[in-house]
């Protein structure tokens, strides 16, 4: 039996043991390049996934932000049609950017920019819009205020033209009043076949009426004519041939006798006769005296 070589054994065995050592550290290798590629895997997955969250919550933010601007414009209103069919323009786009949103993927970075423009765009539109109504609201009031002040104003005119008016119809009326012919003195008597006073009904031929115009400048100057009507105790007018009539009041009254005299706002006196009456019944005659104007008074007479 052939005899092992001590230095070639101890060769053998240490080149074996670099063989070894060269495979263990080529395993060491694979193990730390497998651990760095595994890191490296785990990091760009989490980077991912924390890049898709964040890309998530910006679009729940910019959907938010679209629904909030939605209920912006719901709450706008106009009392101008104009202004609310553009209202209702804008309100439809912003309902159809949100449902967009809502179908378009958070990973899109490009399509959601451009929604955030269009939100920044619908903002823009919508403070416009605020600004419009705030102004046409303002011009509103005040228009409402200035025709509100214009009818108080022609209240105000309305009532002082009528109580100048009052005064006017008042002052007319004291006008009116003031230029009537008054009189004074109105009596009533008989007289008999003597041309004598009586006051016995069996012996009267005639009666006498007297009375006085009163001064009076108001009153119209001309001619005027006094009317006497005359009745007896049973409250009959008594008349002759020479009897006229008058308007007084509205009304034609038939008259016992009359008398025209020249009336220049001075007192005048006059006398009215009535003849022909064929006889008087004992008891109490009354007498009126009018002009067209007013009653000028009245009296009595008792016969026997």
């Amino acid at each position: 039996m052939a005899e092992i070589d001590p230095i070639m054994e101890r060769r053998e065995r240490e080149e074996q043991e670099r063989k070894n050592e060269s495979l263990r550290k080529l395993m060491y290798g694979l193990i730390a390049a497998a651990v760095l590629l595994l890191g490296a895997l785990v990091y760009i997955w989490s980077s991912k996934s924390a890049l898709v969250k964040e890309l998530n919550v910006e679009k729940e933010e910019l959907t938010e932000q679209m629904i909030a601007l939605k209920g912006d414009y719901d709450s706008l209103s106009s009392d101008y049609e104009s202004i609310n069919s553009q209202l209702d323009s804008s309100k439809e786009e912003v309902n159809q950017l949100i449902e967009r949103i809502k179908k378009t993927e958070a990973t899109n970075r490009a399509q959601m920019r451009k929604y955030e423009k269009e939100l920044g765009t619908l903002r823009s539109i919508m403070r416009n819009y605020i600004v419009q109504i705030d102004s046409l609201n303002t011009l509103n009031h005040k228009l409402t205020a200035d025709a509100a002040a214009a009818r108080r104003e022609a209240a105000a005119s309305r009532a002082e033209n009528e109580e100048l008016k009052g005064k006017v119809d008042n002052l007319s009326g004291q006008v009116a009043a003031g230029s009537v012919i008054k009189s004074r003195g109105l009596s009533i008597a008989a007289y008999n076949s003597s041309d004598k006073v009586t006051d016995r009904s069996s012996r009267v031929v005639r009666l006498l009426t007297t009375l006085s115009l009163v001064e009076n400048d108001l009153a119209p100057k001309g001619p005027v004519r006094v009317y006497i009507r005359v009745k007896d105790p049973e409250g009959v007018l008594l008349t002759n041939s020479t009897q006229t009539s008058f308007v007084f009041g509205g009304q034609s009254m038939v008259a016992s006798a009359s008398r025209e005299v020249d009336y220049q706002g001075k007192e005048v006196e006059l006398s009215i006769y009535l003849n022909e009456i064929p006889s008087y019944a004992p008891g109490i005659y009354t007498v009126e005296a009018y002009t067209t104007q007013s009653l000028l008074g009245k009296t009595e007479l008792l016969l026997r």
